[in-house]
């Protein structure tokens, strides 16, 4: 048994308080639940806008020859989902993870529908192969996002 930074010397436990840490109560009245659907279109709006980039999640990530901020620059889907979610095309949500799941299991890429594992990872490898494909278009990148958009709607 390893020893835990929160470990005394006689073996015991002692408590750690935690501060600075606050669990909202209440959804965020900025930002309004957002629903996949929502979501897909959103997505489809930002690629229309800056365009489908293959290859990466973005040119230049680390900064090295562009100044333009990375929510201006053509992006992968992955990064698409993320910044429709979280205003950030590298910044994780929850979210954003599941319209990934949902698209990825949508997709067909190399005659094998949905992605090889059921972790985030495999389908965010399954949604970066689809849009690496050779002669994949931006057009075709917002159509598949707004079907998607339309298949998940849910109507009351």
């Amino acid at each position: 048994m390893y020893a835990q930074p929160t470990d005394l010397p006689a073996g015991h436990r002692r408590t750690v308080l935690v501060t600075g840490i606050s669990i909202p109560t209440q959804t965020s009245a900025k930002r309004p639940p957002m629903a996949l659907s929502d979501l897909f279109r959103r997505a489809a709006r930002i690629l229309a806008r800056v365009g489908l980039h293959q290859g990466d999640y973005l040119p230049d990530v680390f900064d090295r020859h562009l100044s333009t901020p990375h929510t201006e620059r053509p992006m992968c889907l992955v990064a698409a989902l993320r910044c429709a979610a979280t205003g950030d095309p590298h910044r994780i949500s929850i979210l954003s993870g599941d319209a990934i799941r949902v698209l990825a299991d949508r997709l067909v890429v190399n005659g094998e529908q949905g992605p090889y594992g059921s972790d985030e990872l495999a389908c965010e490898f399954h949604l970066a192969q689809w849009g690496d494909e050779d002669g994949r278009t931006t057009e075709a990148a917002v159509g598949v996002l707004e079907r998607a958009a339309d298949a998940t709607a849910v109507s009351l």
